[in-house]
C-alpha cells in the first residue's frame, strides 16, 4: 500500500490517490461491452452459448436450472451453512420490511384527492456473481427484497463453475427467496440476455446486482437508448474506506481493509488517519495477515492502488471521505456515533470497534448491494423501493376543478399552452 501525506500533496497527486483503479484500465472496455450486447441481441441462445463456452470454459445445451438441481444443492449444503443463510435472510427482511414505502392520500384542495400507490415491477433480473468466488449473500440482498416488494417474475443469473453447475449455496438462498428461475450465465452475456430476452432467458423490466467493470459497463449500455431498461445502481468492483484515531486496534483495521482487497484485483481500500504511528503499525499488521490468507495474491493486486493517507486532523478525513463517497465507510473512532452527522456520501457506514464491515456483507440486515465509484454521492443501497414503482392518481370533483382549475387556466396561458388552459377552461365553463 502507499503512504502519503495528504497536506503535502498537490491537487493533482489527491486526485490519482482517489482514483479507482477500474477507472484506468481497459481503454477499449465499451466497445467490447457494445459488440457482445449486440450479437446476444440478435443470436440469442446461440451467442450465450459461445459466449459461456469462451469466458467460462463450459458448454451448456441448457442455462436454466431445473428443481432436480434445486433439491441437489439443498441436500449438499452442511446444515450449518444452511441455518446461515436462513438467519441472514431473517434479519435482511427484517431490516427492510421496516423501511417499506406506504401509499398515502392526501386533500390538496376541498375535492381535490390527490394519492401515491405502490406496484412491484413486473418482471426484474437479479445479477448474482462468481468471477472469484461465489456469492450466495448477493442473492439473499437481491431477492429478499425482490419478495418483499411482491415483484411477479424474478429471474436471477450466475455464472456457471467449471462443471457447468451453479453454485449450490447460490441456489439455496434463491430457494430461500422464493426463486425458481436461476440461470447459469455470467458476465456482459448475462446482462444482455436478462435486458433484452433470449429464447430461453425473459427479458426484464429492471436489472440488479454487482459485478466487475464489465458488468458495470454493460448495465450502463442497456440502460441507455430507446430500448432501455431500468438498472439498480452503479454497482463495480467494491471499495472501503476506513478513518481511524489513535484509539483504533491496528488488527481489527487491517482485517477490514484485507476483507475487500480480497473481493478482487480492482478493488480499493483506504486508511484515512491523524495518527502516525497507527498507520505504521496497520501497515505492519496488513502484511502479518497476509501471510495466512489464501486469497493474498489477489488481495495484493488491490492492495497495490491502495492507500494509507496521513490527515492533520479527523475533520480533514471527513472531508477527503465526502469527496471520494466510499461504497463502505468505517469509523473506527473512539466517538464515532457523535461523527456521524460528518457523513454525507457513503453506501454504507459501520460505526466503531465492534462493526466490521463483513457483517454488512452478509447478515447484520442491511444491504450490499451499494453505490460504488463515487456514486454514493448521488445514489442509494439497493432496497424494497427499488424494485417498486410509484403511481401518482388524482380524483377531482366538480367544486374542486372550480377552486384550483383557474390556477392551471394562468399558469397554462403564461406559458403559452393553450391546448392545456382549454382543457380547464372548457370543464370550467361546463361546471359553471
Amino acid at each position: 500500500m502507499r503512504r502519503v501525506d495528504w497536506s503535502v500533496l498537490d491537487a493533482a497527486a489527491r486526485e490519482q490517490v482517489l482514483a479507482r483503479p477500474d477507472a484506468l484500465e481497459a481503454p477499449g472496455r465499451a466497445d467490447d461491452v457494445a459488440r457482445i450486447l449486440a450479437d446476444v441481441a440478435l443470436r440469442g441462445d446461440a451467442a450465450l452459448r459461445d459466449y459461456t463456452r469462451r469466458f467460462d470454459g463450459v458448454d451448456l445445451a441448457s442455462f436454466e436450472v431445473d428443481s432436480a438441481a434445486f433439491d441437489a444443492a439443498e441436500a449438499a449444503l452442511s446444515p450449518v451453512l444452511k441455518q446461515a443463510i436462513d438467519d441472514a435472510a431473517d434479519r435482511i427482511e427484517r431490516f427492510h420490511q421496516a423501511g417499506m414505502a406506504t401509499p398515502y392520500a392526501v386533500e390538496t384542495a376541498a375535492g381535490v384527492l390527490c394519492e401515491r400507490v405502490i406496484r412491484p415491477i413486473d418482471v426484474v433480473g437479479l445479477y448474482v456473481p462468481a468471477g472469484t468466488a461465489p456469492l450466495p449473500s448477493t442473492a439473499l440482498m437481491l431477492g429478499v427484497p425482490a419478495r418483499l416488494a411482491g415483484c411477479p417474475t424474478v429471474v436471477l443469473c450466475t455464472p456457471p463453475r467449471p462443471d457447468g453447475a451453479a453454485d449450490p449455496a447460490v441456489l439455496y438462498a434463491a430457494r430461500r427467496c422464493g426463486i425458481s428461475r436461476v440461470f447459469t450465465l455470467g458476465g456482459v452475456q448475462a446482462i444482455g440476455a436478462m435486458a433484452r430476452g433470449t429464447g430461453s432467458v425473459p427479458a426484464c423490466d429492471k436489472l440488479f446486482g454487482p459485478g466487475n467493470g464489465w458488468v458495470t459497463e454493460a448495465k450502463r449500455q442497456v440502460a441507455a437508448g430507446p430500448r432501455a431498461v431500468g438498472i439498480d445502481l452503479p454497482a463495480g468492483p467494491s471499495e472501503v474506506l476506513v478513518i481511524a484515531d489513535a484509539g483504533a486496534r491496528p488488527a481489527f483495521v487491517a482485517a477490514d481493509l484485507l476483507s475487500q482487497a480480497e473481493h478482487g484485483p480492482d478493488s480499493q481500500v483506504l486508511l484515512l488517519s491523524d495518527h502516525a504511528p497507527l498507520l505504521d503499525a496497520v501497515a505492519a499488521e496488513v502484511e502479518r495477515q497476509l501471510e495466512c490468507l489464501p486469497r493474498a495474491d489477489v488481495a495484493r493486486q488491490a492492495l497495490a492502488s491502495s492507500s494509507l493517507v496521513r490527515v492533520e486532523t479527523l475533520d480533514d478525513a471527513f472531508a477527503i471521505s465526502n469527496r471520494y463517497a466510499p461504497e463502505h465507510l468505517i469509523l473506527a473512532l473512539r466517538d464515532a456515533r457523535g461523527r456521524l452527522q460528518d457523513v454525507s456520501a457513503a453506501g454504507s457506514v459501520f460505526l466503531g470497534d465492534w462493526a466490521p464491515e463483513a457483517l454488512g456483507d452478509y447478515c447484520s440486515g442491511t444491504n450490499h448491494v451499494l453505490p460504488t465509484a463515487g456514486a454514493a454521492r448521488a445514489y442509494s443501497g439497493v432496497n424494497v423501493a427499488s424494485f417498486q414503482k410509484t403511481i401518482t392518481v388524482q380524483e377531482v370533483s366538480r367544486s374542486g376543478l372550480a377552486g384550483i382549475g383557474p390556477c392551471a387556466a394562468e399558469i397554462a396561458a403564461a406559458e403559452g399552452l393553450d391546448a392545456h388552459r382549454r382543457a380547464v377552461t372548457l370543464r370550467l365553463e361546463a361546471a359553471a
